[in-house]
């Protein structure tokens, strides 16, 4: 960790908005940051505790995942004894069973064996494979959302799940939208339209109990059930479910020590392969770990995910289970980079991002990105990453941050700000000149927002070049970053949330 002083940060080295978005930004200078859009009529808040639109209150939940090579699977959650048909182009088909109600053994968990219990999922998980052609689905009288062939437009949300965490004495007060906004962030985002919806993992929170004596989230579910998926996902996300479909990250809290059975169950796009379910913690060597896909977006670009569920913060030791399987990660990744020309990689742990905290006596101190990744992917290339690849979309911190490096390396944005519990020490407007998030990574630029909930949008405007608007929870804009291949630049070094 590298120590800067809390004075240094305060010392906000920024200019003012209506000067900088008059400025050129990008890689040498091309382009120019657009003005923010005024935000749109903000939705009246959720009563407390009642989030749950019509479709979620009737039991059936339905969704569209992109798979490998731009597969659509088309998935339902449903209270019934058999699976809904789905309908494709006026024609009916069967869904397939993907994993049947039950009661799952308690396993171990990250919790404390006293205030964990065995998973419940009183539903049935179906899906079906939606043609790469077809142009209309839906199921139960639902349209199914279908992304274009060509994908301009894309929402950016991560982390977004209620915090209860005994561990931590983190209770956040999950009935009481101003402290968690989630379903007030789906609404706005699913108001802009996307093609296509991102997240950068961590959908499951509310790990363990709320106390008695806590009326913020007094009543809530717990543990890694359907109960606590639904509330923490399902239901305040179905505006923006039914608005696009949806790339998902796997994040630490999907690892199978958390929330990994429903992971497994509900939001991975591939085939549910026996063992590969966390129900059984032996298996977990298998379970923790799934390959990276790609996910075409036309025009010669396209996503790659990938799973770094189980990464540790620190560097991994060779003879580690985990470094092997995360070097065979970076090798599928860079079997994947040849099917693009440019090629944005979506985890959910930062490999080139800084993460702030205070030291005892109250100086922040700089964090680097994910030793984990950094070690295993450094071992096969110093650089960490093949050439062709633009810019980095993760979570884990929970702000927003971007930062742009000196060649060769990616851009990094961070959008772990959608509706967890915030990070809340501030990040410097530049980083002191030798800290660094990787070795051999020289910062050029950066900016964040720390202590505010929102999503992030991304608009195509050329073949590498990107606008990236970062979003308060009504939508309203409070900063812009012009993308040009590898390089970013934002219109503001800092936003403060007051």
């Amino acid at each position: 960790m590298v120590r800067i002083t809390a004075h240094a940060v305060r010392a906000w080295m920024c200019i003012p908005l209506a000067l900088a978005l008059s400025l050129g930004f990008g890689a040498g200078g091309q382009g120019a940051v657009r003005q923010p859009q005024a935000a749109w009529p903000s939705p009246p808040p959720p009563r407390p505790g009642a989030a749950r639109s019509a479709a979620a209150a009737s039991g059936l939940v339905t969704y569209v995942l992109m798979g490998e090579d731009g597969a659509r699977i088309a998935r339902a959650i449903t209270p019934a004894a058999q699976c809904p048909a789905i309908r494709i182009d006026g024609a009916e088909a069967p869904m397939s069973v993907r994993d049947p109600a039950g009661t799952m053994p308690l396993r171990p968990t990250r919790s404390d064996p006293a205030l964990s219990k065995p998973s419940v999922f009183s539903a049935l998980t179906c899906e079906a494979a939606i043609p790469i052609l077809a142009k209309h689905a839906s199921i139960d009288g639902r349209p199914l959302p279908l992304p274009p062939r060509r994908i301009t437009r894309i929402v950016v949300i991560g982390d977004t799940g209620c915090r209860l965490k005994a561990a931590d004495k983190a209770y956040q007060a999950c009935n009481a939208p101003k402290d968690y906004p989630f379903a007030q962030i789906a609404e706005s985002a699913a108001r802009w339209k996307p093609d296509l919806v991102v997240h950068v993992g961590d959908y499951l929170y509310r790990e363990n109990p709320c106390p008695a004596d806590m009326t913020g989230c007094a009543g809530s579910p717990w543990g890694y059930g359907e109960e606590s998926w639904r509330a923490d996902f399902f239901d305040p996300a179905q505006p923006l479910l039914a608005a696009a479909a949806w790339a998902a990250a796997r994040g630490n809290h999907e690892s199978c020590a958390r929330a990994g059975q429903g992971w497994w169950r509900y939001m991975d796009p591939r085939p549910l392969v026996a063992g590969r379910d966390c129900n059984d913690a032996a298996n977990d060597d298998v379970g923790d770990y799934s390959d990276p896909y790609g996910v075409p977006l036309g025009g010669g670009a396209q996503l790659i995910l990938f799973d770094s569920s189980n990464t540790p913060a620190k560097p991994l030791a060779t003879d580690d289970p985990a470094f092997a399987h995360y070097r065979d990660t970076y090798q599928k990744i860079q079997a994947l980079t040849v099917n693009a020309a440019h090629n944005i990689l979506v985890d959910h742990h930062p490999i080139l991002a800084f993460a702030a905290g205070l030291s005892k006596t109250g100086d922040v101190k700089l964090a680097p990105g994910n030793g984990g990744l950094q070690s295993a992917f450094g071992s096969i290339n110093l650089q960490l990453f093949p050439a062709n690849v633009d810019f980095l979309l993760s979570g884990h911190i929970h702000v927003w941050e971007a930062l742009s490096f000196q060649e060769p390396y990616p851009a990094q944005i961070v959008a772990g700000f959608s509706g967890t519990q915030e990070d809340i020490v501030p990040l410097p407007a530049r980083p002191p000149a030798d800290a660094t998030p990787a070795p051999g990574a020289v910062v050029e630029a950066m900016s964040s927002w720390v202590d505010g909930f929102g999503f992030m949008t991304l608009t195509r405007e050329g073949p590498d070049h990107w606008l990236a608007q970062v979003r308060r929870i009504n939508g309203a804009v409070v900063n812009a970053c012009q993308i040009h291949g590898t390089h970013l630049r934002c219109a503001r070094g800092q936003v403060h949330t007051h």
